[in-house]
């Protein structure tokens, strides 16, 4: 195997101890004869002894190593020439903070593979931990929940809830949901919030684990087109919850409506509908949002649904937002930045688009941590590498110098190459965008190097 795996720290913040491989598959690709270097690293889920132990050699830089792996987003400035990296880049949107990386990975020729795109033929994720962002969203939502209701004068069962890193592992955590539930049927909510109403965008990953834990709790399902109903008429509902899950269908309507919603039609063509969101702004106490979202399809909630909503002399129902899918400034117009676990809450306020950190003030609490599988490291960390571990062998003996259609790389694996050698593979050649004109010039700056 001609290269080197180097499994990297994570410092793009304090709280992200997640690593792509654990030991155990460590130590199986090394006895396949597949050379890894791990960094020392303190706070990593899995300690330092334990890579030791499965064979793998600990170093204080992995940057020589042919191919470095993480998780989270690299320093602009780590890369060396020539180098090929994979992790979350969090560019494919574009996303400006990432513009600066992604430059530096041009200039320098890398390569780079991105987790977010190693794909079957299908082009359905292999390799994710949206479950796990679901399932910690879920619960720092919750938290969120508790910690608003007290700021506004009311004591509930959900002032129990901790953050999801507080908790000794997922098990441990249904334990304590679960109790909230019973004192939840044997107390009831405050009454001034009832029915308290929850809903959910999506159905994939995300949602199903998001749904997973609030699950635990005492509740009914509503179907969005009955849920208006529902609170009309449910007023002293105190003991139980209400669930309410939303589909495409039930987010968006076609702008001619003379045809029928269309799902394949409003994934090709986004253009021809607009968002049907809004009504459901008033019903909800809390909305949990799981949903893909790209600037070509409609907004859930713009800045004038949700500063009508606000305008009015009465608090509206909506108090928390769970923005688990953190598209800043996307699908919901109050998300203005990501959050970290150490500072995870602010409160918008539709009418003057303030935010200030914390859970006081005019409007409603979101909870939107940009990397909330990192809450659950351990339990996100064994499924995520169990996936991974197949392509490490082809990732290994892949000639890097080689041109990128002659590179032997699995399917799965070539579709998750945005940058081959600086320059951009077919498929994302539309990133060039992203840098402007600036990247004509990072094209001379690295063929100066």
């Amino acid at each position: 195997m001609k290269n080197r795996i180097g499994i990297r720290l994570e410092d793009k913040n304090d709280w992200e101890r997640r690593v792509p491989l654990i030991p155990d598959d460590v130590r199986d690709l090394i006895a396949k004869g597949i050379k890894i270097e791990v960094q020392r690293f303190a706070r990593r889920a899995f300690p330092d002894e334990a890579y030791d132990d499965a064979g793998a050699k600990l170093v204080d830089d992995v940057l020589p190593c042919e191919i470095v792996m993480g998780i989270k987003e690299m320093p602009a400035e780590y890369f060396r020439p020539d180098g090929a990296y994979m992790f979350f880049s969090h560019t494919i949107k574009g996303q400006s903070y990432n513009m600066k990386m992604l430059a530096s990975l041009v200039v320098r020729r890398c390569t780079l593979f991105d987790f977010e795109l190693v794909t079957d033929d299908q082009g359905k994720r292999m390799i994710f931990a949206g479950r796990f962002a679901g399932l910690a969203g879920m619960i720092d939502t919750l938290w969120t929940v508790g910690q608003r209701l007290k700021v506004l004068g009311h004591d509930t069962p959900f002032a129990d809830i901790k953050q999801a890193y507080h908790y000794e592992d997922l098990e441990a955590t249904k334990a304590a949901i679960s109790e909230v539930g019973k004192r939840i049927a044997a107390e009831g909510v405050p009454e001034a919030f009832a029915p308290m109403t929850f809903g959910f965008t999506g159905y994939g990953n995300v949602s199903s684990g998001a749904q997973e834990i609030f699950d635990l709790l005492p509740h009914v399902e509503v179907a969005p087109g009955e849920l208006q109903q529902f609170v009309e008429r449910n007023g002293s509902l105190r003991n139980k919850l209400a669930k309410t899950v939303y589909y495409e269908k039930d987010l968006v309507t076609r702008t001619d409506d003379s045809k029928p919603f269309d799902l394949q039609e409003y994934y090709d063509h986004p253009e021809h509908y607009h968002s049907a969101f809004e009504p459901h702004l008033k019903l909800l106490s809390v909305l949990v949002n799981g949903i893909y979202w790209e600037p070509r399809y409609p907004r859930l909630a713009d800045e004038r649904q949700l500063r009508k909503l606000f305008s009015g002399e009465q608090q509206p129902r909506l108090i928390v937002i769970g923005d688990i899918t953190c598209d800043v400034d996307g699908s919901l117009a109050c998300t203005v930045r990501d959050t970290e676990s150490g500072d995870p809450v602010f409160v918008y306020d539709p009418l003057t688009r303030e935010a200030p950190y914390g859970f006081e003030g005019p409007g409603l609490a979101v909870m939107a941590v940009g990397n909330l599988p990192c809450e659950l490291p351990r339990e996100t960390c064994v499924p995520f590498s169990q996936a991974l571990k197949p392509f490490i062998p082809a990732l290994a003996a892949v000639d890097l110098d080689a041109s990128f259609e002659e590179a032997a790389l699995p399917g799965p694996i070539r579709r998750s190459a945005i940058l081959w050698r600086g320059e951009f593979t077919p498929t994302f050649r539309y990133m060039r965008d992203f840098l402007g004109g600036s990247y004509a010039s990072t094209e001379e700056e690295g063929n100066k190097e």
